[in-house]
C-alpha cells in the first residue's frame, strides 16, 4: 500500500515536470521580432510571428531580433581637421536589421562593431575637410558616413538608414575666434544697412522735393493761365459792353431821326432846334465858332438839316457809326451856308 502511493507520487511528480516544461517549451513570436532558434548547438531556423514550440533539451533561442529601426546615439569622437584643428564630434545612427541569422553569426556585439566602425569613417572623411568646410558641411559628411556604413554592414544583415553629426565642438580658442568673427559680421552688416537705409531716406527725400517743385511750377502756370484767361475775358467783356453801348446809342439816334421825320416838321421848328444846337455849340470847349454871315441864313441851314434828315434812310442813319458819314453831311451843310 505505501510502495503504491509512493508510485503514484513519483508518476504525478514527473507529469507535473513534464507539463512545466512543455509549457516553457511555448514561445509567442510577436510581430516585430525575430527568434533565432538553435538545435544541439547548430543554427536550426528563425521563427517568424506566431506560436511556436522548442523541443525540451534539444532547442534553445539563441537571440530575439528586433526588425524594428533602430536608433544608437555614438558618444563624442576626438577628430582631427585637414587645416590640425582637434574637435570634437559625436553622431546618430538609424540602422534596421534586414538579416536575423547575419545580425547574429556575422560579428560578435553589432553595436559595438557599428560605433568603432563609424568613428573610423568619420575620422577619415574629416581628416579630407579644413575647418571652415567641416562647420559647413554637414549634409556631405552625413551622406559619406552613411554610404561607408551601409557598405560595410551589409555582411552583418544591417542597413543604415541615415546618419546624422549632432554636435561639433571646436577647442574653445577656435570658438572665441568665431564668435569674434560672427560678431564683426554682425557690425558690418548692421553699418551697411543703416548706410544703405540713409542713402534711400535721401533719395526719397529728394525726389520728393524734386515732385513737390514741379508741382509747385504747374500749380503757379495753371495759375498765371487762369489769371491771363479771367483777364482776357474781362477785356472782352468790356469791349462788348462798349459795342453794345454804342450800337443802343446809334439806335437811339436813328429812333430820333425817324420821329423828326415822321413828325414833319416845318421852317419855325427847324429854325428853334437850329438855335439850340447853336447854344450847345456855344457852351462847348471848341475854340473856334463859325456863324453865318446873316442871320436870315439860320433858316437855310435849317433846311439842309432837314433836307439831310429826309434824304438819308432809317438803316443808314443805324449803320452810322462810321465818321465818313458825319463829314459827308457837314460838307453838306456848309456847302448850303456858302
Amino acid at each position: 500500500m505505501e510502495s503504491w502511493m509512493i508510485a503514484m507520487i513519483v508518476i504525478g511528480i514527473i507529469i507535473l515536470i513534464f507539463v512545466i516544461v512543455l509549457i516553457c517549451s511555448i514561445r509567442i513570436v510577436s510581430q516585430t521580432d525575430k527568434y533565432i532558434i538553435e538545435r544541439l548547438g547548430a543554427y536550426y531556423k528563425t521563427w517568424d510571428t506566431g506560436i511556436h514550440m522548442l523541443v525540451p533539451f534539444f532547442d534553445r533561442v539563441e537571440m530575439v531580433v528586433s526588425m524594428k529601426e533602430q536608433v544608437h546615439d555614438f558618444a563624442p569622437q576626438p577628430v582631427i581637421t585637414k587645416d590640425n584643428v582637434t574637435m570634437q564630434i559625436d553622431s546618430v545612427v538609424f540602422f534596421t536589421v534586414t538579416d536575423p541569422k547575419l545580425f547574429t553569426y556575422g560579428v560578435v556585439n553589432p553595436l559595438a562593431a557599428i560605433e568603432n566602425l563609424a568613428s573610423t569613417t568619420l575620422r577619415n572623411i574629416i581628416g579630407e575637410l579644413d575647418l571652415d568646410q567641416t562647420l559647413t558641411s554637414r549634409d556631405i559628411i552625413n551622406a559619406k558616413m552613411r554610404s561607408t556604413l551601409d557598405d560595410a554592414t551589409d555582411a552583418w544583415g544591417i542597413k543604415v538608414n541615415r546618419v546624422e553629426v549632432k554636435n561639433i565642438l571646436p577647442p574653445k580658442d577656435i570658438r572665441e575666434a568665431m564668435e569674434r568673427q560672427m560678431r564683426a559680421e554682425r557690425e558690418k552688416r548692421e553699418k551697411i544697412l543703416l548706410a544703405e537705409g540713409s542713402k534711400q531716406s535721401a533719395i526719397l527725400i529728394a525726389e520728393g522735393n524734386k515732385e513737390a517743385s514741379i508741382l509747385n511750377a504747374e500749380a503757379e502756370k495753371q495759375v498765371k493761365i487762369k489769371n491771363a484767361e479771367g483777364q482776357a475775358q474781362a477785356i472782352i467783356n468790356i469791349k462788348e459792353a462798349e459795342a453794345r453801348g454804342i450800337i443802343l446809342v446809334r439806335e437811339a439816334e436813328a429812333k430820333g431821326l425817324k420821329a423828326i421825320k415822321d413828325v414833319a416838321p416845318d421852317n419855325a421848328v427847324l429854325t428853334l432846334k437850329s438855335y439850340e444846337a447853336l447854344a450847345k455849340v456855344a457852351d462847348g470847349k471848341a475854340t473856334k465858332l463859325i456863324i453865318p454871315s446873316k442871320v436870315s441864313d439860320l433858316t437855310s441851314l435849317a433846311n439842309v438839316i432837314k433836307e439831310s434828315v429826309t434824304e438819308t434812310p432809317v438803316e443808314d442813319t443805324v449803320s452810322e457809326a462810321s465818321p465818313k458819314k458825319e463829314a459827308e453831311a457837314q460838307e453838306k451843310v456848309e456847302i448850303k451856308q456858302k
